[in-house]
């Protein structure tokens, strides 16, 4: 199998993509959009397509983010869904699959940064992919917005102060609006790009300190996010044959 990363910021890393990817053998590769790095001419080699967050929206133009270009990643998620490949989106990821596909993102009703338990509904606990996860799940959060919903789609989990955190698309798409790949290093880098804001944590129903986001350990919600990759590519291996 082979990853293909988006990645729009340093501090947006892939975390614990990465670490599932390589663990499990997998080749990767990378578009480093903020080093001006092209995205793929060709997705022939692409088993799985990962798009990461970053601060900017679907809306955000050239203009304003000369190194991101949003029309340029929807037509390439578009193509990769119609190529069958498998797809996740994270925070920004999830919300450019959705207006690839038609639906417009919004704003969150809550601005969420740190670590709070997301809802399955009962669609999720029904989803082959996101059923292990459990009815309730401590996740990472970093967001203030939340992908549309397309016909067709399916809430699978929701949280306190977002009622989109996890969507499926297609039996092969998915959008993660929560960050279930958080580890000490890369949360230490997104509290080093959001200082300002942090430290306003107070003015927010769902937003921590950084020491209590630092002081959490990532490693379970890893080992699920670990489950449900593994649950999608076996889904895509079978689509494949």
């Amino acid at each position: 199998m082979h990853v293909h990363f988006i990645q729009h910021e340093v501090f947006e890393a892939p975390g614990a993509y990465l670490q599932w990817a390589l663990s499990r053998g997998y080749t990767t590769s990378f578009s480093r959009v903020y080093q001006y790095e092209s995205l793929p001419e060709s997705l022939t080699s692409i088993d799985l397509l990962v798009i990461l967050g970053g601060p900017q929206s679907p809306d955000t133009s050239i203009r304003d983010c000369p190194y991101f270009d949003a029309a340029a990643e929807k037509k390439l998620i578009l193509e990769a869904i119609n190529a069958g490949k498998a797809v996740v989106g994270v925070c920004l990821g999830a919300q450019l699959i959705s207006a690839a596909l038609g639906a417009p993102h919004g704003p969150s009703p809550e601005k969420e940064i740190g670590v709070f338990p997301i809802q399955l509904t009962e669609a999720g606990l029904r989803d082959e992919k996101t059923q292990q996860l459990g009815a309730s799940l401590a996740v990472g959060h970093w967001h203030n917005d939340m992908p549309g919903l397309p016909a067709n789609s399916q809430v699978l989990a929701t949280s306190k102060g977002c009622p989109r955190q996890i969507i499926a698309y297609t039996n092969l798409v998915y959008g993660l609006q929560c960050h279930m790949e958080f580890t000490p290093e890369l949360v230490a880098m997104l509290i080093e790009a959001d200082a300002a804001l942090l430290s306003n944590y107070y003015a927010y129903r769902f937003v921590q300190p950084a020491r209590t986001i630092l002081q959490y350990n990532f490693a379970y919600m890893n080992e699920k996010l670990s489950g449900f990759l593994d649950q999608l590519m076996r889904s895509y291996t079978s689509f494949k044959n």
